[in-house]
């Protein structure tokens, strides 16, 4: 299997609700994004390209591509960042993670890794999400886990599920007859940095 997302970036209307949704589902600590909504348009978010009428603008929601040839796999000296050889995810050991952010420095996504420099601080003073999630610790690097707890028991990833427009769709790429290897066959789709070879697991569709 290789697990991976298709996402229909013109259904997709900035609405932020999967990044809320990965927020909560995941009890990230204050300021903490593993998933962000980007403005394909002006300079500034929520604004377009171009002088009326003659304006575009669209949406492209930013996470861990879950590279099927990840480059902070390679440069990891401890294996903490490490590929998931039964579903293509990359995933995260707190637990062996030395702080040394081999992994943020090589990977070409800009602010898909995030590093807890202090004890993670909450908004409010009890735990929210799943009770599946691993602990937030100090001075390791977090990122997209796509749900592991959620594929764990079978489920889709949160975003997935909360998407009001049905803008994502997630499966397996492999999987002929999956929706998400049907959409990639049928439409036109773009990547990001394709030139860098890290092969990414999320598809653009146009």
């Amino acid at each position: 299997m290789r697990y991976g997302f298709a996402i229909d970036t013109r259904r997709c209307i900035g609405c932020h609700t999967c990044a809320v949704a990965c927020r909560i589902e995941n009890n990230l600590p204050k300021g903490s994004w593993w998933n962000r909504t980007l403005t394909d348009g002006g300079t500034e978010q929520d604004t377009p390209e171009g002088t009326y009428p003659n304006v575009k603008m669209s949406y492209i929601t930013i996470a861990c591509q879950h590279c099927e040839n990840p480059a902070c796999v390679k440069v990891c000296p401890v294996g903490a960042t490490y590929k998931d050889e039964e579903t293509g995810v990359v995933r995260q050991d707190y637990d062996k993670c030395i702080g040394c952010r081999m992994c943020m420095a090589a990977c070409p996504y800009t602010g898909v890794r995030l590093f807890n420099w202090e004890e993670p601080k909450y908004t409010i003073d009890f735990a929210i999400g799943d009770s599946d999630i691993a602990p937030h610790q100090k001075h390791v690097v977090e990122k997209c886990t796509m749900c592991w707890h959620r594929l764990a028991r079978g489920e889709e990833p949160a975003c997935v599920e909360v998407c009001p427009e049905r803008a994502r769709f997630w499966g397996d790429l492999d999987d002929p007859e999956s929706d998400v290897a049907r959409l990639v066959r049928e439409r036109d789709y773009k990547q990001l940095l394709p030139e860098r070879d890290t092969k990414p697991s999320v598809y653009y569709l146009v």
